[in-house]
């Protein structure tokens, strides 16, 4: 069967999963990420992203951005490869890929659905898992350390009137666990490169770009009545 093209919709925030090849690490030191980071930066600068989150996993990267129209979340990510796989194959004496395949995205709806993915990015546990590691975009929005060069998604600033007020919700809800369903849901949506968000948000994401936004059930369809 043919590959579905991805979905990318303007103006959307998306969440990207870009895994590495088995037993290959995303980045093996602080030297490593710092390099990555730089980047991603650079690669989401120059196709006009906005870039809200990052992490860098062991076995992946994680990103949730809004690109300015469809072609440039993949001309972004195809600049990333380039820029970092290159250095990261001249430092460690190593050849080949080291990404497992294409980037893997999901369309996000605005509100609930775009928050929830913030903190899944930033490092917030899912129920029954351990919260990720502290390589994450996670002290921009507690006060920490901003990042000029990230942009906060309306629904962060949705979250108080003053910054004070945005980074205390925004700590509470790093902090709180992420119902299991709804990370898997979240992780499921970005890996099968479907919609995540309400049948009406799928709705409009099929229309827009003419191919399905959610998997089709499973089974035979019902028989209609003659």
């Amino acid at each position: 069967m043919a590959r579905l093209p991805r979905l990318a919709l303007a103006g959307r925030a998306h969440y990207v999963i870009l895994r590495t090849l088995p037993g290959v690490p995303a980045a093996v030191d602080d030297e490593d990420r710092a390099a990555l980071l730089a980047a991603l930066h650079e690669a989401f600068a120059q196709h006009g992203l906005a870039l809200h989150a990052w992490s860098l996993r062991a076995d992946r990267v994680e990103l949730l951005a809004t690109p300015p129209e469809p072609a440039a979340l993949g001309l972004a990510m195809q600049a990333l490869g380039r820029r970092y796989v290159a250095a990261y194959n001249r430092r460690h004496g190593r050849r080949g890929p080291l990404w497992d395949g294409r980037f893997r995205a999901a369309p996000v709806e605005p509100g609930a659905a775009v928050l929830r993915v913030l903190r899944l990015v930033d490092g917030a546990a899912a129920e029954g898992h351990a919260p990720a590691a502290p390589w994450s975009s996670a002290a921009h929005r507690t006060g920490a350390r901003r990042d000029p060069r990230l942009v906060d998604p309306p629904e962060f600033w949705a979250l108080g009137n003053t910054p004070f007020d945005r980074e205390a919700a925004y700590a509470r809800l790093l902090a709180a666990t992420v119902a299991a369903d709804e990370a898997a849901a979240a992780r499921s949506a970005a890996l099968g490169g479907w919609a995540l968000g309400s049948p009406g948000f799928a709705a409009e994401v099929a229309a827009a770009t003419a191919r399905p936004a959610r998997p089709r059930p499973r089974g035979r369809p019902a028989r209609q009545p003659r």
